[in-house]
């Protein structure tokens, strides 16, 4: 069995989610239960989604409250984990040496401290975030994970953070119960498919399966960091789904777990 470090796709979902105890917040819990600790985190989130290459290199990072809208309790949140510059070093060496040392912009956002606040709850492991550069084609970003993939087997953990299936011009604000729209129903098991498979490149270049991946991905934002674990993955890296289920009837909350 590999020593490596898994890499996690996380569908976050609704920032209120940092504050509440439900079916996926319980599964993030038991993820960060059965895995051990690692010495850092690299966050790939959907909402630093900027026009360059960037990592957080900072020694404390503040928790970004990139929403609207939200109840005052959400704003307060915290969750003060401590950054890395080292590891934003490794990061910056192993991409070639052209990103952008951010040490005093951003920090952790939404996608990253609602997800983490449940599996590592004590914000005791360093976290750095790194960009998505919004200006280039899925397949160079499946292609700049790759070059991330030793920091698995320097007991980094590597996460995405959107979601698989992410369109809020279809969401159902605040009804209960929603049955996810079949479109989203059909492309959440194509991709599980492929994923299972091995079969990436269709995902990478999602915009040819068609009309399903159009209405589940309308932006890229939220389906990019899903792109980043895929790259990571080894020859004998197990692959699973350990969280999974609709949010409002167009949000997939499914987690993969690569190794």
């Amino acid at each position: 069995m590999s020593d490596r470090m898994p890499a996690i796709f996380f569908g976050h979902g609704n920032p209120m989610n940092a504050l509440a105890d439900n079916q996926w917040t319980r599964l993030w819990a038991s993820i960060g239960n059965n895995i051990r600790r690692p010495k850092a985190i690299l966050s790939i989130s959907a909402h630093w989604y900027i026009p360059a290459v960037a990592v957080t290199a900072m020694e404390s990072p503040r928790t970004v409250h990139d929403f609207g809208g939200f109840p005052k309790e959400l704003f307060e949140f915290n969750y003060p984990a401590v950054g890395s510059p080292e590891i934003a070093g490794r990061v910056n060496e192993l991409l070639g040496g052209d990103v952008h040392m951010d040490e005093n912009n951003w920090g952790l956002d939404h996608g990253t401290w609602s997800v983490l606040c449940h599996v590592f709850p004590d914000a005791d492991v360093p976290v750095v975030q790194l960009s998505i550069d919004e200006t280039r084609p899925p397949e160079w970003h499946y292609k700049l994970a790759k070059k991330l993939a030793p920091l698995r087997d320097e007991d980094i953990l590597i996460i995405g953070s959107g979601n698989l299936i992410h369109n809020l011009h279809a969401y159902a604000w605040g009804k209960h119960d929603v049955q996810p729209f079949d479109w989203a129903l059909r492309f959440e098991k194509t991709a599980r498919e492929l994923i299972t498979a091995g079969d990436h490149m269709p995902l990478v270049n999602y915009g040819s399966l068609g009309k399903d991946a159009m209405l589940s991905a309308p932006t890229p934002d939220h389906y990019l960091p899903l792109i980043y674990i895929l790259g990571l993955v080894r020859d004998d890296d197990v692959v699973s789904f350990p969280v999974g289920g609709f949010d409002g009837g167009s949000i997939s909350m499914t987690t993969v777990r690569i190794g």
